[in-house]
């Protein structure tokens, strides 16, 4: 029997401002904070990704394979 289950989008807006933090900070240290020709302070990136969230550009994930969350950009 198999009991592999999809990725699951949890709205960003659902989670506290603590726990959103969280996994956005968590998603930004994982990616790195250097873009282009200037480095971005993780605040700054911080705030860019939460932008993408809003924008829908990008989403929260929960793997329940893994029992991870992440940020996934949309395509």
């Amino acid at each position: 029997m198999d009991t592999e289950q999809d990725p699951v989008e949890i709205p960003y807006d659902a989670l506290s401002p603590e726990a959103l933090r969280g996994v956005i900070e968590s998603f930004v240290l994982r990616e790195g904070t250097e873009y282009g020709d200037r480095d971005f302070t993780l605040q700054e990136k911080v705030d860019q990704v939460l932008q993408q969230l809003k924008r829908r550009e990008a989403r929260v994930m929960f793997d329940p394979a893994t029992e991870t969350v992440t940020v996934q950009r949309t395509r």
